[in-house]
């Protein structure tokens, strides 16, 4: 984005194979990727991009850009009841491309333990360097074996496959968790709903705008601390990002002046 006090951040993902499936009943046997990847995992790519406990991703849009084929594949599974492996099949999407459009908002929940952290021009200028730089963490898409590559893009911007295809539409889907520190709810929770593509293009509903009816408590949850005094957050005084940004105007600074051109 040219607004460098903007929390948007664009870019493409993709991969040989991507598994995107309800975790909820993905305990075990064989599994069958959804035709789409769910919010929840473009969430997860995000946060493997870059993220802090001050902030949260929302996932605005995704477009699809190859066209959704699947490959089922047979694997041995870890068998953790039985003394041999069993035999399973698992099927993936192949060859996947996606642009997303994701922002942040800052983590209202964790302002008490986090306050010297709320600056928003900061994390972004980190996160589209990251962007560029292919992620801070391991990307993969929807499972730890399908290994996930990211850079830059202007959403919208090339052909599609599917941009001249209509509506479709794909039933009810796994959308993604509530968690604790993100509600302020003691209660760890899923939410579902009917995502529609319309020439390639699904919009995400906002976790807020899910209805209840659509959402199923899964356990009670208490929220994670973290801060400097729990000695597991150091914030945007991590060394490793200071490091990073050493070399950017000759100072440790990170502040959006600094960085402009990023």
């Amino acid at each position: 984005s040219s607004d460098v006090c903007s929390s948007d951040l664009e870019y493409c993902v993709w991969g040989n194979y991507a598994l995107f499936s309800d975790p909820i009943a993905r305990m075990g046997g064989e599994k069958f990727s959804y035709m789409l990847p769910t919010y929840q995992a473009l969430k997860g790519i995000t946060e493997s991009i870059y993220w802090k406990p001050s902030i949260i991703w929302m996932v605005d849009e995704v477009r699809v850009m190859k066209p959704i084929r699947t490959e089922s594949k047979n694997v041995r599974p870890i068998s953790y009841v039985a003394s041999k492996n069993t035999l399973s099949v698992y099927t993936y999407l192949a060859d996947v491309s996606y642009q997303v459009r994701a922002h942040f908002i800052l983590n209202e929940n964790r302002r008490a333990e986090l306050e010297e952290d709320f600056n928003e021009n900061k994390h972004h200028n980190i996160a589209t360097r990251m962007v560029r730089k292919g992620g801070r963490r391991d990307i993969f898409l929807g499972t730890r074996e399908c290994q996930g590559y990211v850079e830059p893009c202007e959403f919208g911007k090339g052909e599609g496959y599917y941009d001249h295809y209509g509506e479709l539409e794909f039933g009810v889907m796994f959308h993604g968790f509530d968690y604790p520190d993100e509600t302020g709810r003691d209660m760890l929770a899923a939410r579902f709903w009917r995502p529609k593509m319309v020439n390639g293009v699904i919009l995400f509903h906002p976790p807020e705008e899910i209805p209840e009816e659509m959402k199923r408590n899964i356990r009670p949850m208490k929220a994670k601390k973290f801060g400097k005094k729990y000695g597991n957050s150091s914030g945007l005084e991590e060394e490793a990002l200071q490091q990073e940004f050493a070399w950017e105007g000759g100072t440790y600074e990170l502040d959006a002046e600094i960085v402009r051109g990023i």
